[in-house]
């Protein structure tokens, strides 16, 4: 977001208080689904939880809003992301908590309470990540095999990263997302698998679009092994040094060739995280202002909608304008490289201390996460973990980002860190 939009919006996402205790005491459990259907004993079908964003025939889609739960009428067909899915059988496993209209980064959900990150300890609480924190935590805990997330801004790959499970960014448009919720579709939104693994987040995939198997099979074939990938590496001030050497080791334990994307790329970069913060703020007031008023919103939703109408005044004209800048940008660095690589996040999953102005977490979250400027391409990003010491959870994620449609190459990619840091 512009620093000048950032100081006008500040008071309003400073007014959205709200402490943790008052979040977490609706739910049980790990608070993954707002609807779970378990399976039946010896059941051995695929397990997949749909974020409740994606309508379900029958279900209202509550978008996780308390509102939305009690005024909208269930969904009168499922949404075409669905369909291989259910063609193959596939056990759908619950509607997987978010938070509230998929506007905020943290995963916080005051009406349903904020599903647990798999990393907390009694003392220790940390944020899942968001918008779709329940779809990380039911991959993470074993109650889903694998889970259908929306990302408009990083909402797939933040999560991931903050739960230490993979997620897939999908190139814009690929994946239908009539159905789906929206934040932003004339842009940003894009629907994408998560999974415990690249195994499982391939079978995510293929579940989302027709043939990726095959896809994903010629990928590994044509590059069985790390040494003819190339992999532009990109450094950020502010990541946490122990991530940055994480991230550097993974690359080189699989042997990829790794060069440095310099000064140059990197001011383009930041500029596209400004604009894609601006077009992803603004969609708040696009989707959502008809509930500004409502009873059952969150104080906090309603101040990230009152926040966007600001950022769809001031800056988000400009900031569409510019977006074909950033595709050309990103076009040119592909010629030399197959794929772009840095921190999902710029250090571990944030604690959450009680009594918090969670205001202050969603500000913190825009520049905290590296995921908006594949959005704002449209292009695919894969965050996969990886080994993290001394910051006290065992992992940290690494992104990878690719031309457009090169889901199955990501996946290969992803693959080979995988088997890497695991020998």
């Amino acid at each position: 977001m512009k620093p000048r939009i950032l100081l006008i919006c500040l008071p309003f996402l400073l007014g959205a208080c709200t402490t943790i205790s008052k979040l977490t005491d609706r739910a049980e459990g790990d608070r993954a689904f707002i609807a779970y259907f378990p399976p039946p004993k010896g059941d051995t079908r695929l397990k997949l939880a749909v974020k409740d964003n994606i309508d379900m025939q029958g279900l209202v889609t509550s978008a996780g809003s308390e509102y939305r739960l009690k005024n909208s009428p269930p969904a009168r067909r499922d949404a075409p992301c669905l369909a291989i899915a259910r063609g193959r059988g596939v056990h759908i496993v619950g509607k997987a908590n978010l938070s509230e209209f998929a506007v905020a980064s943290s995963g916080i959900n005051e009406f349903f309470g904020t599903p647990e990150n798999p990393f907390d300890t009694w003392w220790t609480k940390r944020i899942p990540g968001g918008s779709s924190c329940g779809s990380a935590v039911a991959v993470a805990s074993g109650a889903a095999d694998v889970a259908f997330g929306t990302d408009t801004g990083g909402s797939v790959r933040v999560p991931a990263a903050c739960c230490g499970i993979v997620g897939l960014k999908t190139t814009f448009g690929l994946v239908p997302i009539k159905g789906v919720y929206p934040i932003e579709p004339k842009h940003l939104d894009t629907v994408g698998p998560m999974g415990r693994d690249i195994a499982s987040t391939v079978q995510g995939m293929d579940l989302l679009q027709s043939g990726f198997a095959s896809r994903y099979a010629a990928a590994r074939a044509a590059r069985p092994s790390a040494g003819g990938i190339r992999v532009g590496r990109l450094k950020l001030s502010g990541t946490n040094s122990e991530v940055d050497r994480a991230i550097d080791l993974a690359l080189a334990r699989a042997g990829f060739q790794v060069v440095l994307l310099d000064e140059a790329f990197l001011g383009k970069w930041q500029q596209a995280k400004v604009d894609g913060n601006t077009i992803a703020t603004a969609g708040a007031w696009i989707s959502d202002k008809q509930y500004r008023f409502e009873l059952g919103i969150a104080t906090r939703t309603r101040s990230a909608i009152l926040a966007g109408q600001i950022a769809y005044n001031v800056g988000y004209r400009d900031a569409v304008a510019r977006k074909r800048a950033w595709q050309r940008t990103l076009r040119k660095v592909f010629t030399k490289v197959d794929f772009i690589a840095l921190p999902t996040l710029q250090g571990p999953p944030p604690v959450v201390p009680p009594d918090l102005k969670i205001g202050l977490i969603e500000i913190f979250m825009l520049e905290f996460q590296n995921t908006i400027p594949a959005n704002y391409a449209g292009n695919p990003a894969l965050a996969l973990p990886v080994p993290l010491e001394n910051s006290g959870v065992p992992v940290t994620s690494l992104q990878l980002i690719g031309p457009p449609l090169s889901e199955a190459q990501l996946l290969n990619a992803g693959r080979l860190v995988e088997a890497a840091v695991k020998r």
